[in-house]
């Protein structure tokens, strides 16, 4: 007997479907030249951030969740590139992820050193991935390029909801 997709956590998958359109929406709201761009020498450049985000999330929904999309690199770095294989990949798992019955988001697997539930772990790799967007929305205005939504209108959506331009 298959496993019956979760409603209990269902929450979870949306909230992360809605992190999909708001990471894809903040990447491409950079030009295609300038992905070299770093505030600060500390910082990563902006296609770094896009590096850190595909690879970091992969490692996490891989090692934590047991949702392996294969290698979530690019075959190019470019923007383009980026966002394609990000959506594709977190649409993958967000099928995947749909699936898991609600024992499944219980079970305590291996945060790094600390076990956790599996919904806990989903939930702290919503909160990385909005940590990762928010630094190159401070980017884009650095920039002076136009942010798109990410939870409501910005200063440049004139009052809709866009999380593209």
């Amino acid at each position: 007997m298959s496993p019956t997709p979760t409603a209990t956590y269902d929450f979870l998958l949306q909230t992360y479907e809605t992190e999909i359109l708001k990471i894809t929406g903040i990447w491409a709201a950079f030009p295609d030249g300038g992905l070299d761009f770093r505030p600060s020498p500390k910082s990563r450049t902006i296609l770094e951030q896009f590096e850190h985000q595909v690879q970091s999330e992969g490692r996490w929904m891989a090692a934590m969740l047991g949702i392996d999309t294969g290698d979530p690199n690019p075959a190019e770095k470019s923007r383009r590139a980026y966002i394609e294989i990000y959506s594709a990949d977190a649409r993958r798992r967000l099928a995947l992820l749909r699936g898991k019955p609600d024992e499944w988001w219980r079970e305590e697997v291996s945060f790094f050193d600390v076990p956790r539930s599996r919904a806990w772990v989903l939930t702290r790799r919503i909160a990385h991935s909005a940590h990762h967007r928010g630094q190159l929305i401070i980017y884009l205005r650095l920039l002076g390029l136009p942010v798109p939504s990410v939870y409501g209108p910005t200063a440049d959506t004139g009052g809709k909801v866009l999380y593209s331009f």
